[in-house]
């Protein structure tokens, strides 16, 4: 399958007459149109989610971004992520991330403002209730995500947005697209709680060791099938 699904998207997507905020037809009707499985259309929507054409919010669908997406320097990111996908392993896309992603965490607890603060906790408890390993990848890529963005520096917040297309990109190719999602006792769950307090507590230090602890554990588990990024 490789890159022939999501370059089938791309292309449904530019024909579609789809305006900004539009959501986009269910699951099975849009397999039947472009012939794929339901699991290749999934792995293909966290590539363009992580990239920011679509907005996928659980229990009510998937949405063409309501984001503005500047027409020059987009087409360079997009390929950046592309070309950096394919020479970037599993351990790689971990090991950027434990040298970014601490150091956000800790900018995060000095500028993250209340109502990014509830937006985390609130995607936080929904990863719980989770009910797919798709969905799941999706509202911990928006986590993080939202933390990156609350840490109050644009250039990490870019760095962090090639990084977090190139390890999606890594998840799409390996990821369990079983309808069960996460057990209750999932690591990440009560790490990425961890993280949360700290931040709320506006402790940097915590938030830093926080997030490294979670990215550590994540390593740990990746020898599990069944585990994403």
């Amino acid at each position: 399958m490789k890159d022939k699904v999501l370059i089938r998207m791309r292309n449904w997507i530019a024909e579609s007459g789809l305006v900004k905020g539009e959501r986009l037809p269910p699951e099975r009707a849009l397999c039947e149109t472009l012939g794929v499985s339901r699991a290749e259309l999934r792995k293909a929507n966290l590539v363009l989610e992580a990239e920011g054409v679509l907005e996928r919010h659980v229990g009510r669908g998937t949405f063409l971004s309501k984001a503005p997406r500047p027409v020059n320097g987009h087409d360079a990111i997009e390929r950046t992520i592309s070309a950096l996908a394919e020479s970037t392993g599993p351990v790689e896309a971990m090991q950027a991330r434990l040298a970014l992603e601490p150091e956000l965490a800790k900018l995060t607890a000095l500028h993250g403002t209340p109502m990014q603060l509830r937006k985390m906790r609130q995607l936080a408890s929904a990863m719980r209730a989770a009910p797919s390993w798709g969905a799941y990848e999706v509202l911990d890529s928006e986590f993080h995500e939202a933390i990156a963005a609350a840490s109050g520096n644009s250039l990490l917040l870019a760095l962090h947005k090639i990084l977090n297309g190139v390890r999606l990109t890594v998840v799409w190719r390996r990821l369990n697209t079983s309808d069960g999602g996460p057990e209750a006792s999932y690591h990440s769950f009560d790490e990425h709680d961890a993280i949360l307090n700290a931040l709320e507590q506006r402790d940097g230090a915590a938030a830093e060791a926080a997030m490294q602890a979670h990215l550590k554990s994540t390593l740990s588990m990746m020898g599990a099938a069944s585990s994403p990024l």
